[in-house]
């Protein structure tokens, strides 16, 4: 059983206040900018930043499908943590000023992937499913954040 590491990043075209504040918005925001892979979204708890729980269910594939419950954590303003409470899952996003009106958005997910051959198969092609998704997401966050 080893780690499964999985990133991306995008410089999204508006202020870092602005997108912290659009990342932490869990019932306008999030559910706008979230694809197609999630669904039956909800906020359990909270709605705004760290101390937020939300629920929704993730198909990374049509076979894999986990219902996730995540409590949302902010370690400093700019770095949201969500924590799935159903697994190993963690979700950390990072925001950088970039060029003026610019910010840098990091998103890195962590779990405990399975041992053996089934194991090897997740480590080499979650990461690049999971980037996919999250390329997505950063495209819908810049579209929704920009400047009209």
């Amino acid at each position: 059983m080893g780690q499964v590491v999985a990133t991306a990043k995008r410089v999204v075209r508006a202020p870092v206040d602005r997108v912290r504040s659009a990342l932490a918005d869990y019932e306008g925001v999030r559910p706008r900018v979230l694809p197609e892979q999630f669904s039956g979204y909800r906020v359990e708890s909270g709605g705004q930043g760290a101390g937020t729980r939300v629920a929704w269910r993730f198909a990374a594939t049509s076979k894999r499908v986990r219902d996730q419950l995540v409590e949302v954590g902010q370690p400093d303003a700019d770095t949201l943590v969500e924590t799935d409470t159903r697994s190993s899952m963690v979700t950390t996003w990072t925001l950088h000023p970039a060029d003026a009106g610019l910010t840098t958005v990091r998103v890195r997910t962590t779990w405990n992937g399975a041992g053996g051959v089934g194991g090897f198969f997740e480590r080499t092609f979650a990461p690049k499913g999971l980037r996919r998704v999250y390329e997505e997401l950063l495209g819908r966050l810049d579209r929704e954040v920009a400047p009209s």
